[in-house]
């Protein structure tokens, strides 16, 4: 999986064990990360959704002590919904 490059555009990666963003230091995803991650998998929303599990997973693991259902909410209720 390739980030979108383009002139003025920083990919917004995140650092674990935190899961903050790289570049703006927000909470990851982060606004231009989700906008990103939308545009790389436009045709591929399940892809999507298996990549941030595995993301949600690996914060899971980074972070025993932080609420499952907080890090659930970050990772994937900003998805939008499945087509019918």
């Amino acid at each position: 999986m390739t980030y979108l490059f383009f002139a003025g555009f920083r990919p917004h990666l995140p650092i674990r064990p935190l899961f903050l963003c790289r570049t703006c230091g927000g909470k990851w995803p982060c606004q231009p990360a989700r906008l990103a991650l939308l545009a790389m998998f436009q045709d591929d929303r399940q892809g999507l959704r298996l990549h941030l599990a595995r993301k949600l997973l690996t914060a899971l693991a980074d972070q025993p002590c932080t609420d499952t259902a907080t890090l659930t909410t970050r990772f994937l209720a900003w998805l939008p919904p499945p087509p019918p």
